[in-house]
């Protein structure tokens, strides 16, 4: 069993591949747009419940959103 640390947050890159913007994704999710760039910018870590939700959004794998780097 691998363990993981949260690197960067990928969800830029996620949303510039499915073609939705910011604005898009916290309307259809109605969370404010200061708090998704919270994560965005790395000052928040998403809740297991809104990345699930954002990964649904955007068409990714939760594990898709954040940078993983194993843990030794």
């Amino acid at each position: 069993m691998m363990k993981f640390e949260l690197g960067r947050c990928l969800l830029q890159e996620r949303l510039n591949e499915s073609d939705m913007t910011l604005e898009e994704l916290s309307r259809q999710l109605r969370y404010k747009p200061e708090r998704i760039l919270d994560y965005m910018d790395n000052k928040r870590v998403m809740p297991l419940k809104t990345a699930i939700s954002i990964a649904n959004s955007v068409g990714c794998n939760v594990q898709d959103l954040y940078d993983l780097k194993p843990i030794d």
